[in-house]
């Protein structure tokens, strides 16, 4: 999972003007808002392929995800993609750009498992096992 966030931060830095498209125009500054997620999936990315910040990281990794879901509507819903894909390809990048909106959810699932709610910590008694005097 942190592989994946990194990569897709840098993107951030390779394309910031196609990133910054698939802002919805009501948002302010939308190169900046691409740099400054760009950044918080770079560090969220490392964060979370560190056992001693992976829960706080998940939990900031499914804090984004939730915050770019506007730019994700304002992508499927707009024109936005006829300036970024040719004509040829726009079907197809619509229907991507659509199919994503669901995936988020499975996004953020992912980001949750990491929050660890679930594992059980040193010293913590298994379930149904008494706990030591």
């Amino acid at each position: 999972m942190g592989a994946t966030y990194v990569v897709a931060g840098i993107a951030h830095f390779l394309a910031p003007k196609r990133f910054a498209a698939a802002i919805p125009p009501s948002f302010p500054r939308p190169v900046a808002l691409v740099y400054l997620s760009g950044i918080a999936e770079i560090l969220l990315g490392i964060g979370v392929s560190l056992r001693r910040t992976r829960r706080p990281s998940a939990w900031g990794i499914a804090a984004l995800l939730v915050a770019v879901f506007p730019a994700n509507v304002h992508l499927a819903r707009g024109d936005v993609l006829d300036d970024l894909v040719s004509d040829r390809f726009a079907g197809v990048a619509r229907l991507a750009a659509w199919v994503r909106l669901p995936f988020q959810g499975v996004l953020i699932a992912w980001a949750l498992r990491y929050t660890g709610s679930g594992e059980r910590r040193a010293g913590e008694p298994e379930a149904g096992e008494r706990p030591a005097d």
